[in-house]
């Protein structure tokens, strides 16, 4: 097996235009449109996410490459912070190991970081440097990743998509689709009013077959969110999701215990590690949704759900494009996965990291096929302009 010769991290030069889905103009449904959010108490912060700065870390690209001069790569979100961490502490764990050793490095990552880390942006950084890692792996052996873990469990994956037109989304074949809730906690009586009509336009509009769902972005408390699942009743809505702030053990367990109907209380996209989704589980949750390129990488994801596969609970990735296509395919705890509707106004197909990204898989009448390329099987589009800020020297 090739000894891994180098590790080096790349932000794009101009700020993640191009590269980073939170980085688009107000114009497009995801930067410029009324999400609710943990911010909308304030109403300075409360019309777009990129008012409070959901957009200011922007991507970071890791590249791994081994003494053949094969080189595997991944993206997250991190921006210079996290290139920072990757360039000048992980490298060590990283340059001069068997590009196969994919749980000491997670481990060495991990541990050497637990005094500043264990989550968030340096959970982020661990996660880019597994998945080039994995990518690498791949390439080396010219295998794609999902038959490294374990090979396919269906010959395609059916998806649902993420934006705010599921009615377009049941037109292009998706068998669902989640919204991002516009009111929360703060808007009182008349924002909860405009969801509950926003959710029964949306259901007369789409098959009685097509399933919906909420994504909540963190924004709600315990009890407004039993209120919404009361008020979802006559419209067949198949979860609410991420309700809570992701530390909020106590109120997801009473979320479970106290629901009114069999809504799924879905959550996990900004829980990191196997012993936050331990807690996540332990909860009572129904569907977990870690993120691959945060939660800790391809090697935390598969613990992830081996431990939530002990419990019967379904692992139903956040977004993430073919890292999250790759563990799903090869996932029997994963019967759907999610499509992020990128088109600024979620009417058309669009590969989900478009332009970061050659060779990367869309959907096809709601079904993705995930390639027998090699690692993630896609390549990075050299026509963008990236920087690395910390050079090993």
């Amino acid at each position: 097996m090739k000894k891994i010769v180098d590790l080096r991290a790349f932000v794009t030069r101009d700020g993640g235009k191009g590269a980073d889905y939170h980085a688009n103009d107000d114009d497009h449904w995801i930067t410029g449109t009324r999400i609710a959010t943990p911010m909308s108490k304030y109403p300075e912060y409360e019309q777009t996410r990129t008012s409070f700065g959901i957009d200011v870390l922007g991507t970071v690209m890791v590249e791994v490459e081994a003494d053949d001069g094969t080189v595997g790569f991944s993206v997250t979100t991190g921006g210079v912070p996290a290139a920072y961490l990757i360039e000048k502490h992980f490298r060590r764990f990283i340059v001069g190991q068997l590009a196969s050793n994919v749980e000491v490095m997670f481990d060495q990552m991990y541990k050497a970081s637990m005094y500043y880390g264990r989550k968030g942006l340096t959970l982020n950084a661990i996660s880019a440097v597994d998945c080039a890692v994995w990518d690498l792996l791949g390439r080396l052996r010219q295998e794609p990743v999902w038959s490294m873990i374990g090979g396919k469990m269906r010959e395609k994956q059916p998806m649902y998509a993420t934006g705010p037109r599921p009615d377009l989304a049941n037109q292009m074949g998706f068998i669902g689709g989640k919204m991002p809730i516009p009111y929360g906690p703060a808007h009182g009586k008349e924002g909860m009013e405009k969801n509950i009509a926003l959710a029964k336009e949306m259901r007369e509009k789409c098959d009685s077959q097509f399933f919906l769902a909420w994504d909540c972005w963190m924004a709600l408390d315990v009890r407004y969110t039993l209120e919404l699942i009361e008020h979802l009743k006559p419209y067949d809505f198949r979860w609410v999701e991420e309700c809570l702030p992701p530390d909020d053990y106590k109120g997801y367990r009473q979320l479970v215990e106290q629901r009114s109907h069999p809504i799924w209380i879905n959550t996990g996209e900004h829980e990191y590690g196997r012993w936050g989704f331990e807690n996540l589980l332990d909860t009572g949750v129904d569907v977990i949704q870690p993120d691959v390129n945060w939660c800790g990488g391809m090697t935390e994801l598969l613990k992830i759900k081996a431990m939530a596969s002990a419990k019967n609970r379904l692992v139903i990735p956040h977004g993430s494009s073919v890292y999250s296509y790759h563990f799903a395919i090869a996932s029997d705890a994963t019967p759907f996965s999610e499509f992020l509707m990128m088109a600024p106004k979620a009417d058309k197909i669009v590969p989900m990291f478009d332009p970061l990204f050659i060779d990367e898989p869309v959907p096809n009448d709601g079904y993705i096929e995930v390639s027998d390329a090699p690692g993630f099987g896609v390549d990075l589009n050299s026509e963008l302009n990236w920087d690395r800020p910390f050079p090993e020297s």
